[in-house]
Formats: C-alpha cells, structure tokens, sequence
C-alpha cells in the first residue's frame, strides 16, 4: 500500500496545497472568527486571544502549505514532506478524537476524525516510495 500511486504524489501534493490554502490556512489567517463561525464554534465575548490563536494556527498552515509546494517542486524533499505531513495529520487525528471523547467541540470538528484519517490514507497511498516487491 506504501507508494501505490507514488508516480502522482506531486499531484497530491498540489491539490492538498491548493485545498488547504483556500479552506483552512487563509481563512483562519485572515479571519479567524468567520471561519470559526462556519465551523459552528460559539465565539466567546473576549476574542483577542482566540484571533491572536487562530492567526498563529493560520501562518503554522501556512509553513505546511509552503513545504507542501517545496515538495511538489523539489523531488528531493518530497519525502520529507510525506513524514512531515504524516506527523500533521497523526496529530490533528489526536486533536480530533480527543475533543470527541470530552464532547468540547462542535460537530464539524468530530466529523473531521473521518477526514484526518482519509488524509493518512491518501498520504500513504501517494507517498514517493519505489514499489515494494517480494519477488
């Protein structure tokens, strides 16, 4: 299963990239809040530390999506690209799950278990292996 579709892990990189930016890494750089709204999070009365968090949140995706397009470019890093983005999606896994069992988030947040375990499918599909063979 490791590297199925290794000759296409550019493109997945390239359409990762491109979602994520739009989706989650711009919008929560940006405005925080509005992308929180849509995500069903009630916002507090207080905001300044959840927009200085969520503008933290939004320039750390922001460093994924730039490794992201240096994997797409430089054959070279592409594999470390691949680890790195395992460990992200591992972790946003836990993040997710965790938040389930304490029932401390919105249901959009649960339903993203379903995505960030896609995502580790897909990152292990398309990762920039040579085909194992046992013959």
């Amino acid at each position: 299963m490791l590297g199925h579709f290794s000759d296409q892990s550019h493109w997945f990189l390239l359409v990762l990239m491109s979602t994520t930016t739009l989706f989650f890494a711009l919008p929560i750089f940006i405005a925080p809040h509005k992308w929180a709204k849509l995500m069903l999070w009630k916002i507090p009365a207080e905001t300044d530390l959840s927009v200085y968090f969520g503008r933290c949140l939004g320039a750390f995706i922001l460093v994924v999506e730039l490794l992201m397009l240096r994997g797409i470019l430089d054959t070279d890093a592409r594999t470390f690209v691949f680890d790195t983005l395992y460990a992200v999606f591992f972790l946003m896994l836990v993040v997710h799950i965790y938040g389930a069992f304490k029932r401390i988030q919105p249901i959009t947040e649960t339903l993203e278990i379903g995505l960030w375990s896609l995502l580790l499918v897909l990152n292990t599909l398309f990762y920039p292996a040579q085909q194992f063979s046992f013959t």
